[in-house]
């Protein structure tokens, strides 16, 4: 079995992308797309076990991959990153910026460790890797560069620290697009609701009680999957969103719009789009109906 892309297969021949948290969730469905229509991608991520593996997945799929193991809160570990990837691959057309992380905790409860901890990966990190993804490669020769945001429009309640994080995402991708659209280079960004991913194993307690429940709360009336996050993102790499610069796109199935005033009706006519072959339910979903 393949990805089965909307995309046409060669649309990023001969191209290479960074795609940084692409050892699980929604990073390994982008690289798996991404490679499946023609890209060299470069993983990268912490903990080397899930690079490898992903990597290994693509190779078995027909695609071509390579990872790089690389804390992108270090600014100088991400400099040698870039300057190595370059040097070992070419320059750098596209870069997706998906790696991040928080944990759920309420605001009085937050110690400055914790909170600067998750700014630092969801924000920090993410702009040293534009930043010398375009200083080292697409200054010279153009590009695009997709960031991760998540749902945090009405604040995000439990997880402060990476609302925080999120917005100041939205607002640097503004930025960048502006002083860097001389140079041939996009910046946009997506902003996932709730998405049927690896992620939602890794919460315990309460937060873990409620995932279940989310669909309730979506005015489409179900989760969305890995794939139609990953789908967005290669949209806006593609050559389609050559004058789309400076956007977010949400992808929340109307999550994040309304009020609880009004009343959600039952779910109706939505269908859930998922091309990824080697997508997984959470275990955390697994007895719902």
């Amino acid at each position: 079995m393949a990805f089965d892309s909307i995309f046409k297969p060669d649309l990023f021949a001969g191209q290479t992308l960074i795609i940084t948290g692409g050892g699980s969730g929604i990073g390994r469905c982008t690289a798996h797309e991404l490679a499946a229509l023609g890209a060299h991608v470069l993983l990268v991520g912490r903990k080397p076990e899930k690079l490898q593996n992903v990597a290994a997945e693509i190779a078995e799929d027909g695609g071509k991959a390579s990872w790089q193991a690389c804390d992108i809160r270090d600014e100088e570990a991400v400099k040698q990153l870039v300057a190595q990837l370059i040097k070992d691959h070419g320059p750098v057309h596209g870069l997706v910026n998906n790696a991040g992380g928080q944990y759920p905790a309420p605001l009085a409860s937050i110690n400055q460790k914790g909170f600067e901890t998750v700014l630092r990966t969801n924000l920090v990190g993410g702009f040293l890797m534009a930043r010398e993804v375009f200083n080292q490669s697409m200054s010279k020769h153009g590009g695009s560069i997709v960031n991760m945001l998540a749902d945090m429009w009405g604040g995000m309640p439990g997880m402060g620290h990476s609302g925080a994080a999120r917005s100041g995402m939205d607002n640097f991708t503004k930025t960048a697009a502006f002083e860097w659209g001389y140079a041939g280079v996009r910046v946009n960004a997506v902003a996932p609701g709730w998405i049927a991913s690896s992620g939602m194993d890794t919460y315990e307690g309460a937060f873990k009680a409620v995932i279940p429940t989310l669909c309730e709360h979506v005015p489409l009336k179900r989760i969305g999957t890995e794939s139609e996050v990953s789908a967005a993102i290669v949209f806006l790499l593609s050559p389609a969103a050559s004058f789309i610069s400076g956007s977010t796109l949400r992808i929340d199935g109307a999550a994040s719009l309304g009020s609880r005033a009004w009343p959600l009706h039952k779910a109706q006519n939505s269908e859930s789009f998922n091309g990824f072959h080697r997508a997984g339910l959470p275990d955390v979903l697994k007895n719902e109906d």
